[in-house]
């Protein structure tokens, strides 16, 4: 899998372009709606998946008389020459009946005891293994699609693609999260391994027309010994790195005589276990230790209200399985962001995505259920998804209890309601939409926050694409006046996504002064942000050991209005390659400008007063095969810091022993000096993973993290039964401990929390 690169991010400086705030606005709206009536133009020639003509045997041994009856699709090499013949012969054929899509793989190798297969976790993603994957665009919307893979040791890993698979880092295109209903089994000999998949058509969801459905597909192969990818489609390498995931590159198929199959099912779970914490007691004098039992139940429910509409149910929801939140250490003014990590936020999760540029979303998931990091209780929620006709629609509403936390006074909410509408239909082209997103937050004291916009992206010409987006806000405490700047946010984009020749992207976005979408996410207010980047790639050719590479120059000006100067200014080059060993490297140079009205600290005895600063650093990001069983990558910043002086580097070994047992960690080093204030800052984190695999139904994994500005120790141990998709069973552990308790007086309990929790679910099918 190519699930490693390192792509620049940034934005190339362009002159403001001075219009009217009022006729910029009505002149979007008025594009927006030119396109909102255009009829879509779609043409592909088609492939004709055959029906299941004979018996078939779930084994993985793929050695049934109906597969044979079947051609294989025509796959190409992708890398690392594209358009070459196969090194190994591959034989991939897809087949349906009224209940399932099969899949089946006949993946030779004329040096079998090289095939490579490190991990039997569920929903592992790494290169070091060889992989089977199959992608399907269920709903052909040429935006989104569902992935299944597999490996030599018969895991299952399961993701959705969405944003047409287009990488703008720090955010990736894939929800690595989702899972679905699905099964797979894999078997090897002397001549290489097989694969059989079986997809229930419950578990994708598409349109049919009178029997007919249309979907995009690629299949991958990857010999990891060979750092070989063969491909159906042929997709160009000059798409970039993640080309091949990309919904909108993929063959169009039929099923004919196929019709969608509305899934129910009801998973009921139980909770219970025990919690031990230590808490301050109200004169301050001493820790009191509180044991807390715990026993709860909730339910989910999965219902196909049409062919094309899913309702999910969640009542008393718990997500206390999901895997704490990797701990950072804030070197900006700004907030952090952390991925969203629960199950129920994960199913057709990008059709909630309205984001404008990077640390900006309309909506951001994790306002739901959390807060200052602690757990909100839910009592529960629903979710629509799928297709109305030709528009793509996403419903989602929460209802969360109210909150007081007893660890943080200032903590405390009222119930709250969350609803989000989202809609988009593709316009013009098959790689272009328009949209529109409503997102309220209302408390039951009669606070109410709505955000609310509209959006484009216009396939162009070529890798050209034009991304348009409005947004308002109305709150009870602002003045909401619809034709105002104030709560509003515009965003213009205009970028080539290529990774062959000349490529570039410009942005000009603003923010106004009541902008503020509280069930969202953004780390700046009040702005307006001028971008461009403009750089030139290469794909290398059969001699070399290079499969691409190339130079970006990069700039982004952000300009307050509260303050009428600029508030950042950031100018940076770089050269980044990665080589047909699936080693990859990026280095580069940054100019940073700085204009800091408040003072923010990175910890008690170092921090950036008011003041204008420019500074000047080397970046380098880099990671070394991942094709073998152990690897390293690393991230590193050196150079001028505000008026001090910064060095940062983060390593991440990781060492698959066998497929049973894996090994990993990461370390994390910032060191801070400002000597003319003779303050300094030295933060540590680290971070240790075990994860032992008995099977691909039961495994143990242990997590163990360490941030030295909290001098906080957490440990977390997770055992999973899972038999069957649908089907859990969990053992967690987890314990906090202090590091430094004489910080404090009085003096603190080493040990500051302790939970121990047993989680089982169940998943019942409804046939309708």
């Amino acid at each position: 899998m190519l699930f490693c690169c390192y792509q620049s991010h940034c934005n190339f400086l362009i002159k403001p372009i001075l219009l009217p705030h009022t006729s910029w606005f009505r002149s979007l709206a008025t594009l927006l709606l030119i396109f909102a009536i255009t009829p879509p133009i779609t043409s592909q020639d088609r492939l004709v998946i055959p029906r299941l003509s004979g018996e078939l045997v779930f084994n993985g041994i793929v050695n049934e008389i109906a597969w044979n009856e079947i051609q294989p699709f025509p796959m190409v090499q992708h890398a690392p020459v594209f358009g070459k013949e196969p090194s190994e012969r591959t034989e991939v054929r897809v087949t349906y009946d009224n209940e399932n899509i099969y899949v089946s793989a006949r993946l030779f190798d004329t040096e079998p005891s090289k095939i490579m297969s490190t991990s039997k976790k569920r929903d592992e993603i790494s290169a070091g293994n060889d992989w089977f994957t199959i992608i399907l665009d269920s709903f052909n919307d040429k935006e989104n699609a569902l992935a299944f893979a597999t490996t030599p040791s018969g895991l299952r890993s399961d993701y959705t693609v969405f944003k047409d698979g287009i990488v703008q880092l720090p955010e990736m295109p894939f929800n690595l999260d989702w899972n679905t209903f699905w099964d797979v089994m894999t078997s090897r000999d002397d001549q290489g391994w097989y694969v059989e998949m079986r997809i229930p058509l419950t578990s994708l969801r598409f349109k049919d027309h009178g029997g007919d459905a249309v979907m995009g597909l690629t299949c991958i192969r990857q010999i990891a010994h060979k750092n070989e990818i063969i491909i159906f489609p042929a997709i160009s390498p000059d798409r970039g790195i993640f080309g091949i995931y990309r919904p909108s590159q993929s063959h169009e198929v039929i099923f004919r005589g196929i019709h969608t199959r509305k899934p129910f099912y009801i998973a009921p779970f139980v909770i219970g276990g025990i919690q031990q914490e230590n808490q301050l007691n109200d004169a301050e004098t001493e820790y009191d230790e509180l044991v807390k039992p715990t026993l709860n139940a909730g339910i989910d429910v999965k219902y196909g209200l049409t062919n094309n509409l899913t309702l999910d149910v969640t009542l008393n929801t718990d997500f206390a399985q999901v895997e704490a939140d990797d701990q950072q250490i804030n070197l900006t003014r700004f907030s952090l962001f952390f991925p969203e990590k629960r199950s129920f936020f994960q199913e057709r999760s990008s059709i909630f995505s309205f984001d404008f540029e990077q640390g900006n979303n309309l909506f951001y998931s994790r306002r739901i259920g959390l807060s200052g990091g602690e757990p909100v209780p839910i009592y529960g929620g629903a979710r629509i998804t799928g297709m109305a006709g030709k528009w793509d629609l996403g419903i989602l509403d929460m209802q969360t209890r109210k909150f007081v936390s007893e660890a943080d006074s200032n903590n405390n909410l009222s119930s709250e309601n969350f609803g989000i509408l989202r809609v988009r239909r593709n316009i013009i082209n098959q790689n272009s939409y328009v949209g529109g997103m409503a997102v309220s937050r209302i408390t039951t004291d009669g606070h109410y926050n709505v955000a609310y916009g509209t959006d484009a992206t216009i396939k162009m010409f070529g890798d050209d694409y034009l991304n348009v987006k409005i947004a308002q806000v109305m709150d009870d405490s602002a003045q909401n006046k619809v034709w105002s700047v104030n709560p509003t946010q515009a965003y213009l984009n205009w970028k080539r996504f290529t990774n062959e020749g000349i490529n570039y992207s410009f942005t000009l976005s603003r923010s106004g002064t009541d902008y503020n979408p509280e069930a969202g996410f953004r780390m700046r207010d009040n702005y307006a942000v001028y971008s461009g980047m403009i750089g030139y790639g290469w794909i290398r050719g059969e001699s070399s050991r290079l499969f691409n590479d190339g130079i970006e120059l990069n700039a982004r000006k952000y300009y307050s209005f509260e303050t009428g100067e600029t508030e950042s200014l950031i100018f940076n080059g770089g050269y980044y390659l990665v080589a047909k060993s699936n080693m990859f490297s990026y280095a580069g140079l940054n100019h940073q400008y700085e204009n800091v009205t408040d003072s923010f600290s990175f910890s008690d005895d170092a921090a950036v007063p008011p003041g204008a600063y420019r500074f000047y650093q080397f970046e380098y990001h880099g990671q070394t095969p991942e094709t073998k069983s152990f690897y390293v990558g690393m991230d590193m910043f050196a150079g001028t810091f505000y008026d001090g002086m910064r060095f940062s580097i983060t390593l991440r070994p990781k060492w698959s022993i066998s497929p049973s047992l894996q090994l990993s960690a990461e370390y994390n080093y910032d060191r801070l000096r400002f000597s003319e204030r003779r303050q300094q800052f030295d933060g540590h984190i680290m971070r240790i993973r075990t994860m032992l695999m008995m099977s691909t139904r039961l495994s143990m994994s242990a997590f163990i993290q360490y941030n030295s500005e909290d001098n906080h120790v957490l440990g977390n141990i997770r055992l999973r039964f899972n038999p069957k998709e649908g089907n859990d069973f969990y053992i967690v552990y987890n314990e906090g401990r202090n590091t430094a308790p004489d910080r404090e007086i009085p003096r603190m309990p080493s040990l500051s929390d302790r939970t121990i929790l047993v989680k089982y679910s169940y998943t019942f099918s409804v046939r309708k």
